[in-house]
């Protein structure tokens, strides 16, 4: 990792402000690292935000940067988030975030999983009456947004944009059936990353040839296996991942190393009753890089960004219920809660509600976390 890292103030100081200079009573940086650190303590809405500017007084409003006596305004907050460029503010994050991961900067061999899905923001919809949709990458160990954009079309269209702006060295991208496209197996490839994707009925013939490899006996000595089991409250999950390189070099498919089966099986403990479910997948990871139980935590790793992104920004931020609709302001909101969530995940915090009411009696906990 670099030593000289970039500070989130040095980040958001190089997004351009949208504003005349004259009549400017708040830096563009300093009205964003404000609502940053408002949402670290918890205050969700722009009504909020403004209160927490004009509450907490000027001494803390000086180390954001903000001279005058009060902070900005609703009015103020609502322009500056609906003003600013969605595009500037994602980048800025982004590079920002990326530091943080292992591999950037050093040669380690270590594998981290980048977690890529698309999340709608129900409450927020553009003029035409669109809703607002956005892609994410997510990274598994960190729990940290590692960049953003708005999906205009479909999901399969912006991730070739979206992962055109990561870096992948040492970096192992995951995505569900959605995401399995030989083209975006070879961008990420090319970029220098690898992949573990779910293959499904998207690519019958992908998936056709998978299902016969794991039913011809006599490449059962070429399987590898891992078996891993754990209990949620009344239920039992059971997982079976096999993988196999017998695909490697007889299949067009970019970089594919090995070929993978995951059998998921739940059992009810109160009445024994049982579901299971097939799943394929592959992958750009060698035997000698990966072994069952790495795939296994890379597959299992994915579903971070359901757990510590979608579903927090849903019901510890209100997300879904926002209505912002005025041109960026959906965007940029749900960046800088992006960029939160990642403040308070690197300072170790799992609760993020718990940890939220602390900031908010603790403010110098939400200072220390934005300048690390």
């Amino acid at each position: 990792m670099n030593s000289q890292k970039l500070s989130l103030k040095e980040a958001l100081a190089e997004i351009p402000d949208f504003r005349q200079a004259s009549g400017r009573r708040y830096e563009l940086g300093a009205v964003l690292l404000l609502i940053s650190v408002a949402l670290l303590c918890g205050y969700r809405s722009q009504a909020a935000i403004a209160e927490w500017g004009q509450n907490y007084g000027a001494r803390w409003l000086r180390r954001l940067g903000i001279k005058r006596q009060r902070g900005p305004s609703q009015s103020t907050i609502q322009r500056v988030l609906a003003g600013v460029t969605a595009a500037r503010v994602e980048a800025a994050i982004g590079r920002w975030a990326q530091q943080f991961l292992p591999g950037v900067g050093s040669s380690g061999t270590d594998l981290e999983g980048v977690a890529v899905d698309g999340k709608k923001v129900r409450g927020a919809s553009r003029a035409s009456g669109q809703s607002v949709a956005l892609l994410s990458a997510l990274s598994h160990g960190l729990g940290v947004v590692l960049q953003q954009a708005e999906i205009e079309t479909s999901e399969q269209a912006e991730f070739e944009d979206l992962i055109a702006g990561l870096v992948l060295k040492g970096c192992v991208v995951t995505a569900d059936a959605l995401h399995t496209r030989a083209e975006n197996a070879a961008q990420v490839l090319a970029q220098g990353g690898d992949y573990l994707f779910v293959v499904k009925d998207n690519q019958p013939t992908l998936r056709a040839g998978i299902e016969l490899v794991f039913q011809t006996t006599t490449l059962a000595e070429t399987i590898q296996e891992v078996r891993h089991s754990d209990q949620h409250g009344r239920r039992i999950e059971e997982r079976h991942l096999q993988a196999t390189p017998v695909m490697a070099g007889c299949s067009d498919w970019p970089g594919l190393q090995q070929v993978l089966r995951l059998q998921r099986t739940v059992t009810d403990k109160a009445s024994g009753q049982t579901r299971s479910q097939l799943v394929y997948g592959v992958t750009s990871l060698t035997p000698k890089r990966a072994s069952p139980a790495q795939l296994l935590a890379l597959w299992r790793g994915h579903w971070t960004i359901e757990n510590k992104l979608h579903w927090v920004r849903d019901v510890t931020y209100g997300e879904d219920a926002c209505t912002m609709r005025t041109r960026s302001a959906p965007q940029v909101m749900a960046a800088l809660r992006n960029l939160a969530l990642s403040l308070l995940r690197l300072a170790g915090e799992s609760n993020i509600a718990a940890a939220c009411r602390r900031y908010a009696a603790q403010p110098a906990l939400a200072f220390a976390a934005i300048n690390r």
